[in-house]
């Protein structure tokens, strides 16, 4: 997708879904991303919205494309974050992202519709318990992400 120049000093506002996904044992599904510039991390399913795209369809297009889950609606938004990082491609951005909790019986995710880059980075896939969350030895994003399993949706 191709991106206008980012002026220096200057960050795009990159609106994202993410999706806390969770099976019937309550654990949560996180890939493992590698990149060559920077250590190791795991994340959970999303990613940007699509020009024009609401929060809420992105939340069911990037489920499906991740992991071949389709549903008709991620539910009610739980969570609102925004961050200023480097995406996996070095653009700085500050991100808008919303959080959507699925619940799900475990399965092996289907990565056919990953993009280019998540084929390239992606080296594992993994359902977490909290436990293993709490204590696991490499980053995982967001960092509050305990805390964010916690949250209602909004009513």
């Amino acid at each position: 997708m191709n991106r206008a120049p980012v002026s220096e000093g200057c960050r795009r506002i990159r609106r994202a879904a993410r999706i806390l996904l969770l099976d019937e044992h309550d654990r949560l599904l996180l890939f493992r991303f590698a990149p060559q510039d920077r250590a190791p991390f795991w994340c959970g399913v999303g990613g940007e919205c699509d020009p024009g795209e609401d929060f809420a369809s992105a939340a069911v297009r990037e489920l499906f494309e991740e992991t071949g889950l389709a549903v008709a609606d991620c539910g009610s938004e739980v969570a609102r974050r925004a961050d200023d990082y480097l995406t996996l491609l070095g653009e700085p951005i500050t991100s808008d992202e919303r959080f959507y909790r699925v619940r799900t019986t475990s399965f092996t995710p289907d990565t056919r519709g990953h993009t280019e880059i998540e084929q390239a980075l992606i080296d594992e896939h993994r359902w977490f318990t909290r436990a293993e969350l709490a204590n696991w030895h490499e980053p995982v994003f967001p960092v509050n992400i305990l805390e964010l399993l916690d949250l209602e949706a909004d009513a």
